[in-house]
């Protein structure tokens, strides 16, 4: 495949991940390479490198006459995913408590604990749950850097991307955004400490809670929907991780 090709492959790639990530492209959507190639203004061959790429990811799969799919996500998704997250999530901040760097921790920790009282405020911008959110993912991979582990570090990365599709699908409140900055800032302090077997508990107690919040909230009941302090942040993208 010629430099171009490579490039606009990548781009349609960019694209399309994103889309499928941010719901843009909603599970069961159809990908068809024509129509596809035509709304990303790239040909078809870049298209097809694109889309292969996705179903290596588990992102896009056949489906018969349809062709390729956005793929779904069920109860079961979600549930191997936690299990797998409980592995990988707290093997890492062991390691990150062994080998990375205890003054870097500590400020993530401080960073966290800011964030309480900006939760307990009766509105809650969308812009500050984003600024939220891009501290969780520079903590996480600062924990990933520290592991000084590849394959860890790869097997990881696979799981972010399922990970954050199944955020979207959670709604979020402010009860639960405020107990994630405390789990959060345990963690981090646990790693600054120095203290591995903390870090792994305060991981598993927050995958814990995670999940839990998570099948309270991916179909919320109209009563959900209608409490005051504890009730839904709109116009969010993502839940905690």
């Amino acid at each position: 495949m010629s430099t171009s090709s490579s490039t606009a492959a990548g781009r349609a790639y960019t694209q399309l991940r994103s889309e499928i990530l941010d719901g843009d492209l909603p599970p069961g959507a159809p990908l068809l390479e024509v129509e596809q190639s035509e709304r990303l203004g790239v040909s078809r061959t870049p298209v097809r490198e694109a889309l292969r790429r996705l179903v290596a990811e588990s992102l896009v799969a056949p489906s018969g006459k349809r062709g390729l799919v956005v793929t779904q996500i069920d109860d079961a998704d979600v549930r191997s995913l936690f299990e797998l997250r409980a592995c990988l999530e707290a093997q890492a901040a062991q390691l990150a408590a062994a080998r990375g760097e205890p003054a870097i921790f500590a400020a993530f920790a401080d960073d966290f604990e800011g964030w309480h009282g900006v939760f307990r405020a009766p509105e809650v911008p969308g812009t500050e749950v984003s600024e939220y959110f891009a501290l969780i993912r520079r903590f996480d991979e600062a924990i990933a850097d520290a592991t000084d582990n590849t394959f860890l570090l790869d097997a990881m990365e696979t799981l972010r991307t399922h990970a954050a599709r199944v955020r979207r699908t959670a709604r979020h409140s402010r009860t639960r955004l405020e107990t994630s900055a405390s789990e959060h800032a345990l963690i981090a302090r646990a790693i600054a400490r120095r203290d591995a077997a903390l870090a792994l508990h305060a991981t598993h107690v927050h995958l814990h809670n995670s999940f839990a919040h998570f099948r309270q909230s991916w179909r919320p009941t109209e009563k959900d929907a209608s409490e005051g302090h504890g009730g839904p942040i709109t116009r969010t993208t993502e839940t905690p991780r």
